[in-house]
């Protein structure tokens, strides 16, 4: 799947709605960043990260925020170990 920067692909994960971004930052480089949103109405909670490295492409950009989003409902979705 190809986006373009000034897309957003969202992506249904289990309760969470993660929507990566890649913003342009000058001389052809984007910024990466995601959202990462559960609940709804009043409960609703919504996570931003936002990554300091720069990538050559939007699709870049949206491909590692999108993975660091997964990682991180992966790390919440994993049983405790006792």
């Amino acid at each position: 799947m190809l986006i373009s920067h000034n897309q957003t692909a969202r992506i249904a994960v289990g309760k969470y709605l993660v929507s990566p971004l890649a913003k342009p930052h000058g001389e052809g480089r984007y910024a990466a960043s995601v959202s990462i949103r559960s609940g709804s109405g009043s409960a609703t909670h919504d996570r931003v990260m936002r990554f300091s490295g720069l990538f050559d492409s939007a699709a870049s950009a949206l491909q590692y925020a999108t993975e660091h989003a997964l990682g991180w409902i992966n790390e919440r979705s994993a049983p405790a170990l006792a």
